[in-house]
């Protein structure tokens, strides 16, 4: 006796296994080819399979099995990537970053600081807090620009060695005008971080290059 198998329910069951059973596009290759030689063995002579489906199958399989393979070569390139984009990051070990935050860098008696403007600011007010919050300073600044700014702070000898943050509040007449803080710190190290290139700042914190708001 001949057994009939339609057209329709075995597309059906070869798909479903290939996508259930195959861990990768060379095991679903694999498994479709030999779905596909059984079906060929137990179909009715009378009713073939669709040559224009079969072939619209193996298509698919094909272009599953060149993705993957592409995905492997991307991410080798990518590595490699990051690895030249460490070695020439290693000039910017040294120099300053601005990154989003509100810790107050002091060195030598002088700290500094940073904020982005979403707007012009004819008065621009900086608190300097203590690690209490209490406000020990001000900074006044007018006629800012929308825009990234810098300004510094002359730290009392009773905070030198303190750990300090500030707080802006800009605005221009009676609107209040958007702002960011912007915590400087200086670039120690560079390494990468899986496929990430990496800073390592002299505070000890670790960031990925592309968290720097600024280099100063």
């Amino acid at each position: 006796m001949t057994t009939a198998v339609s057209n329709t329910q075995s597309s059906q069951t070869t798909a479903n296994n290939v996508s259930n059973a195959a861990t990768s596009a060379a095991e679903q290759s694999d498994r479709f080819m030999k779905l596909l030689v059984a079906q060929m063995q137990n179909q009715d002579p009378l009713n073939p399979m669709d040559n224009a489906q079969v072939t619209t199958q193996m298509a698919q399989i094909s272009t599953v099995s060149g993705l993957e393979k592409l995905n492997t070569t991307v991410n080798g390139l990518n590595s490699q990537f990051v690895q030249l984009q460490a070695m020439q990051s290693a000039a910017l070990i040294g120099h300053d970053v601005a990154i989003e935050g509100n810790t107050l860098r002091v060195q030598d008696g002088k700290g500094d600081g940073g904020f982005e403007l979403s707007g012009a600011a004819k008065d621009v007010k900086i608190e300097i807090l203590n690690s209490s919050g209490k406000t020990i300073g001000t900074v006044e600044l007018e006629d800012q620009t929308a825009g990234r700014h810098t300004f510094s702070y002359d730290v009392p000898d009773a905070y030198k060695d303190s750990t300090l943050s500030f707080k802006v509040t800009a605005t221009n007449g009676e609107t209040a005008v958007e702002s960011m803080t912007l915590s400087h710190q200086r670039i120690k190290a560079v390494s990468t971080f899986g496929d990430t290139l990496a800073l390592e700042l002299a505070n000890g914190d670790r960031l990925a290059y592309d968290a720097v708001w600024a280099f100063l």
